[in-house]
């Protein structure tokens, strides 16, 4: 190969394929040592170099020095093969280490197609995919529309390269409040934490370290014109921003706005917290289906529990009553437990036994026993929830049947003298106990407007 010809094929690759003009050199040099090899045997100490800017190719077979035409006559086809794998490689693995630095970066593609769910995204010379569950539930993808996306795995399969995208991610949200936000992009304001619920809400807990800029109400923006360009991205996700602190006491009410919390209980030993809000508050602390809690314990890391204070207090009486039917329980240690949290079977059945041990001065043997009466109690409980469930399920279906029964029976329509004619001869009497049934029939006597005359006559008179 002559020297220059090779120099133009590396720059050639360079360019075009963005590879490392020494992966490729590497890579020829490994070719021709592999075809080498294959001429003169597998037991040959083969060394092959090429000088770098030069493409001069320098060649020994055991320790003898071949000349160029030589090593021109070395396996040009098995060399030319081994090349074009090497460089397949080469280029799979530059692509790999380029994508690799972007995971958790947005990105914008083109929507190439669909196909069963799995939409092909277009990023530059490269293709992507967009899952089905990476995609925010109800979105539709149109071919040649744009699409933003965090990129969320990178692998290799096989000489190509896999690109899987996201747009479920909190990363995707983070980098649209990012581009929207310049202190967040300066890091004059943080975001801390977010819990996602993709398509329905989201949660975003954001703190200052310019005690001057207001966290929140930068996020929300002028009229609210920066959330809102990030709601529009996520296809009109609700976005809560709330004001984060590294106290539970202040987080915690915080994350559940906009419902307004009384008071916070922290169970440290188990990780609940138990969030106190009057009769007014307590469908919104809830939310939709559990959603605003669910997302206000994922953003603050704890078991949130929303209550109110007589529900409290009923439960409290409920766990007293029923830890003291647990044999060695003494009063003392059973109100310690509900103090610290524990308010059922369940909730004791995992308890660390040196903490049980520390309230009561109880034997490790005596530990022991106590859990296992309320791993004992809580399967016990279970199974009849579970039963309760069933039957109320039964019952619910059993009601279901003998209203759908009664309902058939009260609109059932009586038998109309055109389709019986015997019973209008044999008992007339009947026709004159039931004088609604030639109007409830009425629309079959609509469709059939072309009758002049009752129905029944003729069929009297046959």
């Amino acid at each position: 190969m002559n020297p220059q010809d090779l120099l133009r094929i590396v720059d050639s690759l360079h360019r075009e394929k963005q590879i490392d003009p020494e992966l490729v050199m590497q890579a020829i040099e490994a070719a021709l040592i592999t075809a080498a090899k294959r001429q003169f045997g597998e037991e040959a100490e083969v060394d092959i170099h090429i000088v770098r800017g030069v493409g001069a190719i320098n060649a020994t077979v055991d320790g003898k020095t071949l000349s160029q035409d030589e090593i021109g006559r070395i396996g040009a086809q098995t060399a030319k093969q081994v090349i074009i794998q090497k460089l397949k490689e080469a280029e799979r693995d530059a692509r790999l280490e380029e994508f690799h630095e972007q995971v958790g970066q947005l990105i914008t593609g083109i929507v190439q197609r669909t196909e069963k769910g799995l939409t092909i995204v277009q990023l530059g010379n490269v293709e992507a995919i967009l899952p089905k569950s990476e995609q925010i539930p109800g979105e539709a993808y149109h071919n040649g529309s744009r699409v933003r996306a965090v990129i969320y795995e990178v692998k290799a399969a096989g000489n190509r390269v896999k690109i899987i995208l996201s747009r479920t991610k909190g990363t995707l949200v983070q980098r649209l409040f990012e581009q929207e936000v310049p202190e967040i992009a300066e890091g004059v304001i943080k975001i801390n934490a977010i819990s996602r619920e993709p398509g329905y809400r989201s949660k975003v807990a954001v703190s200052s370290t310019d005690q001057r800029i207001d966290c929140v109400g930068a996020c929300v923006g002028m009229r609210g014109n920066r959330i809102k360009n990030v709601t529009s991205e996520l296809a009109g996700e609700r976005i809560d921003i709330v004001r984060w602190s590294d106290d539970p006491m202040v987080l915690i009410p915080n994350a559940l706005q906009p419902a307004q919390v009384e008071q916070v209980l922290l169970c440290d030993m188990i990780g609940r917290a138990i969030a106190l809000v009057n009769d007014e508050h307590l469908s919104q602390a809830i939310g939709r289906f559990g959603q605003n809690v669910r997302l206000a314990s994922k953003l603050c890391g704890w078991d949130i529990e929303i209550m109110t204070a007589p529900e409290l207090e009923r439960q409290i009486e409920r766990a007293m009553e029923a830890f003291m039917q647990i044999d060695g329980m003494t009063e003392e240690v059973a109100q310690q437990l509900v103090e610290q949290g524990y308010l059922s079977f369940d909730d004791l059945s995992v308890i660390e036994p040196e903490a049980l041990i520390e309230m009561g001065g109880y034997s490790e043997d005596q530990v022991n026993a106590i859990v296992e009466q309320a791993e004992d109690r809580a399967a016990e409980q279970e199974a009849e929830e579970e039963a309760r469930k069933r039957q109320d399920k039964l019952d619910k279906e059993l009601r279901a049947s003998e209203e759908l029964d009664k309902l058939e029976a009260a609109g059932k329509p009586q038998a109309p003298a055109v389709e019986q004619p015997e019973a209008s001869v044999e008992q007339p009497e009947s026709l004159a106990q039931q004088p609604e049934s030639p109007v409830e029939n009425t629309d079959s006597l609509a469709e059939q407007p072309e009758a002049t005359e009752p129905p029944s006559e003729p069929k009297v008179e046959g």
